[in-house]
Formats: structure tokens, sequence, C-alpha cells
């Protein structure tokens, strides 16, 4: 089985289909790869992740501006696309090659009257270059070379260079956002370390992936600035993260919390 699979891997290198989110239960075209995530193969909404449409659906707004670090394919990308008709998404995605991807899928009818930015950068706690690391396996496993990766990684089959920002420095050429998803491969406490006056000031609702090396700093970082947590289906959270965890302004927890209830409806 692992044989099979590694040649699946190996075929998948390079190639791109169209396939369809559904958002808000209308069709949006997106330019996918196998060679991001094999599942990208299956038919129906098994090949989507399908909570970030979920969550798209639940958060965004018409004028939303929203930041997609790590971006990925732009699952979360274009469902926050499709609803944001007034606003702006900012799609953030250091591989080179899936930013070509997205770009793709920005040139696509539905989304040329649509706001959406494409930055083919990596996110950290300072401005510079750093060495990123293609995975042997799934690029959605790529990773920062001093944030380690995880062991989807599978290897490296390549290394890359690439600038790093931070979320603060991007804060002056592109608007501030009111939801930012984030999911970076361990190198999400770089990001937030680079994200102080973004967390003090602009206090966006915040989606993470959070890997459990990194949770107990995470939760330093957000509680310092009087964010509280929650998990991915809303659970309130004290001093632990889940996979995928909410990072809430306390001033907005209202607004989050009937946004959540109206999801799990």
């Amino acid at each position: 089985m692992k044989s099979f699979r590694r040649l699946l891997e190996l075929w998948a290198r390079g190639k791109i289909f169209t396939r369809t989110l559904v958002v808000h239960g209308q069709p949006y075209p997106i330019r996918i790869s196998p060679d991001a995530q094999l599942k990208y193969m299956k038919l129906g909404d098994a090949k989507f992740d399908c909570d970030l449409v979920d969550i798209a659906e639940a958060f965004v707004q018409e004028n939303s501006i929203v930041w997609d670090v790590g971006a990925n394919v732009g699952v979360f990308t274009f469902a926050a696309a499709a609803i944001a008709t007034e606003g702006t998404v900012v799609s953030i995605e250091a591989d080179a090659w899936l930013a070509g991807l997205l770009r793709q899928t920005r040139n696509l009818l539905p989304y040329r009257d649509r706001d959406v930015r494409v930055v083919p950068v990596a996110l950290s706690e300072s401005n510079g270059i750093a060495t990123f690391q293609i995975s042997a396996r799934g690029r959605a496993s790529n990773a920062l070379e001093i944030a380690g990766g995880r062991s989807q990684m599978g290897g490296v089959r390549e290394k890359q260079y690439v600038p790093t920002l931070t979320m603060d420095t991007l804060l002056a050429s592109f608007p501030a956002p009111d939801f930012v998803k984030i999911d970076v491969e361990g190198a999400e406490v770089m990001v937030i370390e680079g994200a102080e006056k973004l967390m003090r000031e602009v206090r966006p609702i915040f989606y993470i992936e959070v890997g459990p090396s990194a949770s107990k700093d995470i939760i330093a970082a957000f509680k310092q600035v009087n964010f509280e947590i929650y998990s991915n289906v809303g659970e309130h959270l004290i001093d632990t993260c889940t996979n995928d965890t909410f990072f809430v302004p306390i001033e907005k927890v209202q607004y989050f919390e009937e946004s959540v209830q109206a999801l799990n409806q």
C-alpha cells in the first residue's frame, strides 16, 4: 500500500485540474492539484476541507477583509472570495508553484470582479530570507526549515529560498483583516510573534492550525491581549488548543458565538 501511494505521489507532481467548490449552494471553479494533497483526486465534497468552506460561510460577509496565511490551493481563499463581493481576500503562500495555481484560479471568470491578492511570501517573526522545504509527499506539508515541518512531509524533495515578512509588515500594504486563517505547518508561533500590532490594535478573529508543541506559547500570546479560545466546533477552551482553534477578541465573543450557533444548526 505504501509503495502504491508513493507511485501516486510521484504521478501527481505538476498535475492540475479544475474542480468545483460549492459555497452557499452556488458552484465556483477552483484549480487544484493532487501534488498538494492526494485527496484532491477524490469525487464529491470529500476532496476538499469542507470545514474551511463552512467557516467562510459563517464568518465572511460581503465587505469582509480576509487574510489566508498558508493558502495551499486556495479552498478558503476562494470560498471567502465567493462571499466577499465588496471586500478583499489576501492569499499568502510561500510555495511559488502553489502561488501560481492561486493566480490561475483568481483569473477564472467568477473571480475577475473580486479583490483577491496573491502574495508569494512566507510569514515569520521578522523580515528577511528563509529556507523553505518542499515536501516529498504533498505540497500541503511544505514548511520553513527553521520550523521543522511535520511528519506528513515524508522527507524533502527540494529546498527553496523565500522572502519572509511579518503580519505587521503586511498591514502597511494591505487592508486590515476582520478574519485571519493560519495553516503554516509548525511555524505558527513565529507568525504570531510578528503580529503584535495586528493582535493588539486590529483584533481580527483568528482560525489557526496549532501543533501540539506550539499550543502553550500560542495560548499565552493570545491571552496576553485578551482573546478567548474556542475549539473548531465552538467549545470554549481555557488552557489548551484543539488541532484547529479559534482565537477571538473578547469584544467579539458574542458575535462569534452567534455565528458558530448558526453554523452548527
